[in-house]
């Protein structure tokens, strides 16, 4: 019985982290102070060769897969396609949603509270899906991967930075020669969460994440 709530409770928290991290990348989009920092690689490169952002992302996701099939393998798992196909689509359809079927306007008291909603949900989206342990993200085994290859000398934490501020100047260099508007992509949101997502994953996994696994394991979660 406690085995088969533990396994509930990840399924549950894999696709609950998911889904925020789709609200996040939408949140972020609606804001227009800047994207994530994957999402602002790929919005650059998508809108470069005139591709939707959700099928460029899949595309991205794919190649990045096979680096990790190579080098941390474990990190493969139902999360993993769950993520590669659901994220871009989703933060797509919330886009589409608020602007085409709601038009909803965003003044910047909206705006504001669209980049806080971005902020947190990043950190916490990624540690309750992390820690499920149900396969993760390509783009967030790179930060696991710099880590193995340095041997612990560059923690997740910092190689997660180290990895979104790589990719952010990715984005900005297609998006400069696409002649797309550079500030829908990067901003203030981008800056946050380039250096403190990292962080605040981090922050998520040992308060929140990490507390409702034990619980499920101890066979107290009341499911």
């Amino acid at each position: 019985m406690k085995n088969e709530n533990s396994l509930l409770v990840r399924c549950i928290m894999m696709l609950t982290g998911i889904l925020f991290i789709g609200i996040c990348v939408g949140a972020y989009r609606l804001s227009a102070f800047g994207v994530d920092a994957f999402t602002c690689m790929n919005l650059g490169i998508s809108g470069f060769l005139h591709m939707t952002f959700g099928t460029w992302q899949l595309i991205m996701n794919g190649a990045i897969l096979v680096v990790v099939f190579f080098t941390v393998r474990q990190c493969i798992g139902a999360g993993t396609i769950v993520n590669m196909v659901g994220v871009g689509y989703m933060a797509d359809f919330i886009c589409w949603l608020f602007q085409e079927v709601l038009k909803v306007e965003m003044t910047l008291p909206l705006r504001l509270g669209a980049l806080f909603i971005g902020c947190m949900f990043a950190g916490l989206g990624v540690s309750l899906y992390m820690t499920a342990e149900m396969g993760i993200a390509p783009y967030d085994s790179v930060a696991v991967i710099i880590e193995k290859v340095t041997k612990g000398r560059i923690p997740f934490q910092y190689a997660r930075v180290l990895s979104d501020v790589t990719v952010v100047i990715v984005g900005v260099i297609f998006c400069l020669l696409s002649g797309g508007n550079l500030w829908l992509i990067i901003g203030i949101g981008t800056i946050c969460n380039a250096l403190f997502n990292g962080p605040l994953i981090q922050f998520f996994k040992v308060h929140v994440a990490k507390p409702v696994m034990d619980l499920s394991r101890c066979g107290k979660s009341g499911i």
